[in-house]
C-alpha cells in the first residue's frame, strides 16, 4: 500500500459532519467486533488500562467494566466530548492525545490498540509497538483489532499492522481471530508464550 500520509484536519472533519461516523452504536459489525475484543481479552481484571483513539467512547465504556482506571486518547476534540458525556463518572481519565505523539511515563498492564494503527506509516508504527512494550508491565496484555479491507486514505493496512506487531520484541502472541473484515490478536508482554486462561484457572 502506499504509505501516504493522512491529510491534516481529517478526523476534524470526520466528526464536523456526523457525530458517529463510523456508527459505533448502530452497527451489528461493530457490536460483534466489541463482543470479541472483550472476550480475547485474557483476564478478567486489569489494575491500569490504556486506549489510545478511543472515538466516542463506546469501546471505553465495555473496557471500564474490566479496568480499576483507563486512560483513553483522541486526536479529535469533537469525539472526546461525546467520550465524556457518553461515560459520565466511570473511571476513565481522557487526554487530547494520538498515536506518533510522545508518550508520557507511566506503565499499565493493558493496552487496547483498535481500529488506529493503520493511520500511521510504518516507521511510526514501529517506534508505537516499542513504546507498548516500554509501557507495557511484564505480562501486560496488548491486543489489537482492525479492518482488512483496503482504505484509500490509510497508509498501512490492517493486515501491515499486525505483521508489524507479530515483528515486535517484546511481544509474545497468546491469542488470534481472523475472518475476511477483521484482524485481532492479543500479546503478552513476554519473551515466552504466557499461560493459557485454563493454565491460570487450574483447570489443566
Amino acid at each position: 500500500m502506499n504509505e501516504k500520509p493522512m491529510p491534516p484536519g481529517y478526523f476534524d472533519r470526520m466528526y464536523a459532519h456526523d457525530e458517529d461516523p463510523w456508527r459505533f452504536t448502530t452497527r451489528w459489525y461493530e457490536r460483534r467486533k466489541r463482543a470479541l475484543t472483550t472476550a480475547m481479552l485474557p483476564r478478567a481484571h486489569y489494575r491500569r488500562g490504556f486506549e489510545p483513539g478511543c472515538s466516542i467512547g463506546v469501546l471505553t465504556e465495555e473496557l471500564t467494566e474490566r479496568c480499576d482506571h483507563l486512560v483513553s486518547t483522541d486526536i479529535a476534540e469533537r469525539a472526546l466530548i461525546a467520550a465524556r458525556s457518553r461515560l459520565g463518572d466511570a473511571p476513565v481519565e481522557f487526554r487530547l492525545w494520538g498515536l506518533g505523539q510522545p508518550w508520557q511515563t507511566e506503565r499499565f498492564d493493558l493496552i487496547v490498540l483498535s481500529e488506529v494503527c493503520y493511520y500511521l506509516d510504518t516507521t511510526g508504527l514501529r517506534d508505537v509497538f516499542e513504546q507498548v512494550v516500554a509501557h507495557l508491565e511484564p505480562g501486560g496484555t496488548l491486543l489489537c483489532a482492525h479492518w482488512r479491507h483496503i482504505v484509500e486514505d490509510y497508509p498501512l493496512t490492517g493486515d501491515e499492522v499486525h505483521a508489524l506487531a507479530q515483528q515486535t520484541v517484546g511481544l509474545s502472541a497468546s491469542a488470534h481471530y481472523h475472518d475476511e473484515d477483521l484482524l485481532i490478536d492479543v500479546f503478552a508482554a513476554s519473551k515466552r508464550v504466557p499461560p493459557s486462561v485454563a493454565e491460570v484457572e487450574g483447570l489443566v
